[in-house]
């Protein structure tokens, strides 16, 4: 075998070594720096936390499932405040749900628990925020979802809003589940019909 030929194979075996890692590369960044929605399907809504537990939704394995469950523990807020707080803890995983959360969460849902419904699909305020069945909810990623390692936010439509709402996850390196950290998502949405004076 000539000089050349030894040559050439090893170039070769190089090109094919540096294609691999930039597949190996793209692949490990499926759904990074995009934009990407991921839709949640369920047929009812968990009344408690085992309930939401035993969705397969509650690996946490990625940010979009976190993101899906806790627009439903927070739809419970509407019935069962109590229960609401009790997912949400389980969504904050190794951090516990401050009463100043506690306080937040009332403040901006009591009276106003159409805000929640109006992240499932079809809910608009021309129906009161009536979501369809089964209950489906949108989780939007943006290119700087995922710009800082082990942290993520992603977003919710609002029936009622121009703009998505964010919701911030963390990621715990040695389980690999995605965690709640802060809920950014509450903020006014337009009335029900039924509530507005103008409508």
């Amino acid at each position: 075998m000539s000089l050349f030929d030894t040559l050439k194979r090893a170039a070769l075996s190089a090109l094919k070594r540096e294609a691999r890692k930039a597949v190996d590369n793209a692949v490990s960044n499926i759904g990074k720096g995009r934009n990407y929605t991921e839709k949640f399907t369920f047929t009812a809504l968990p009344a408690n936390v085992e309930e939401l537990k035993a969705l397969p939704e509650a690996k946490l394995d990625t940010a979009f499932k976190t993101a899906a469950l806790t627009v439903l523990a927070l739809s419970r807020y509407e019935t069962d405040p109590e229960a609401a707080f009790e997912m949400l803890a389980f969504l904050k995983g190794p951090e516990a749900l401050t009463n100043s959360e506690k306080s937040f969460i009332k403040d901006r849902l009591t009276g106003k628990e159409y805000k929640v419904r109006s992240f499932f699909e079809g809910a608009s305020p021309e129906n009161d925020y009536t979501p369809n069945k089964p209950y489906v909810i949108p989780v939007i990623e943006n290119p700087y979802s995922f710009d800082n390692e082990n942290w993520a936010t992603l977003y919710v439509a609002s029936g009622g809003a121009d703009n998505p709402r964010n919701i911030k996850f963390r990621k715990k390196p040695s389980t690999g589940e995605w965690f709640l950290n802060d809920i950014q998502c509450l903020g006014d949405i337009r009335l029900p019909k039924s509530e507005d004076k103008w409508a």
